[in-house]
């Protein structure tokens, strides 16, 4: 009897052996398991150039946080040619310690067409942070920093007018072939990536709000123990707060001229506004 008892379903059957009698299994139903979600817990997804190095490093102060095996994995974007197995190897394991979640931020998630559906389907259950920069700012950051970087060598003014030149076709090539990569998507993209209200409806479609936290960058660059405590509010982690709140990978550039600035504004004026229209809430950017 008990070799019959080793091959019943662990799942459904309770065996039952009384001190005289014969050996009686009942079934049973039991409620199916929760599978523990593997990591990561959270994801910051951008936006580029918008505080995104300074939160995470704020984040992994938490003692519940753990650090990923780097801040910017890439999985889903320009590593996806990789298991999903490499992509959990990218984090610690849960473990019977004191750090509870972990999480990375790719600032090129936000703004690569085919993102938003490859996390979804590797990772529903991720909370998503998405950091928005006054999309003026945030383009001449992102030039000074290819400057630095030497990415770039167009002056500012040639490369937001060579953009669209430089993007032709790209987003098509992008959308038609899931394995193609785009060096000029990903980084001469000035003007585009500041267009947040192309970038969040996909984002806003696939993951319900309990999941997915939109922060104004300004924010954060003049509140940083507040955001962070919201954001972890958003994580469901108990309030903690930091001796210092440093501003990593900051970009010291040259003002611009007053000309090239407000046409900038100009062209970024009706975007921003159908922006605060799609989160219900005014950036207040113009």
């Amino acid at each position: 009897m008990r070799s019959n008892f080793r091959h019943a379903s662990k799942c459904d059957r309770i065996s039952v052996l009384p001190a005289n009698g014969p050996v009686q299994v009942q079934n049973i139903n039991l409620p199916p398991m929760e599978p523990t979600p593997k990591p990561p817990h959270f994801i910051i997804i951008g936006t580029q150039k918008g505080g995104t190095t300074s939160l995470y490093n704020y984040l992994i102060q938490h003692p519940q946080i753990a650090p990923a095996a780097q801040k910017e994995v890439h999985y889903f974007d320009l590593n996806f040619d990789k298991s999903p197995d490499w992509y959990y190897a990218q984090f610690p394991q849960p473990e019977n310690g004191s750090h509870k979640i972990t999480g990375e931020a790719s600032p090129y998630y936000i703004f690569h067409p085919h993102v938003p559906q490859r996390i979804y389907d590797l990772c529903p259950q991720v909370k998503i942070i998405a950091l928005l920069r006054n999309p003026v700012e945030r383009a001449i950051s992102h030039y000074y920093y290819y400057i630095k970087i030497q990415y770039e060598s167009l002056s500012f003014e040639e490369a937001i007018a060579s953009e669209p030149k430089r993007l032709k076709g790209e987003i098509e090539k992008l959308l038609a072939n899931p394995n193609y990569y785009s060096y000029e998507h990903q980084h001469y993209t000035y003007l585009s990536r500041g267009i947040y209200a192309d970038q969040l409806p996909a984002w806003m479609k696939l993951f319900p709000k309990s999941q997915l936290s939109i922060i104004k960058s300004e924010d954060l660059y003049s509140n940083p123990s507040e955001i962070f405590n919201t954001v972890l509010e958003f994580l469901e982690l108990p309030p903690h707060q930091l001796q210092t709140y440093e501003k990593y990978n900051g970009t010291q550039y040259p003002p611009i001229s007053d000309t090239v600035y407000q046409q900038l504004r100009a062209y970024f004026r009706s975007h921003n506004q159908r922006l605060a229209q799609l989160c219900d809430r005014d950036f207040g950017w113009d």
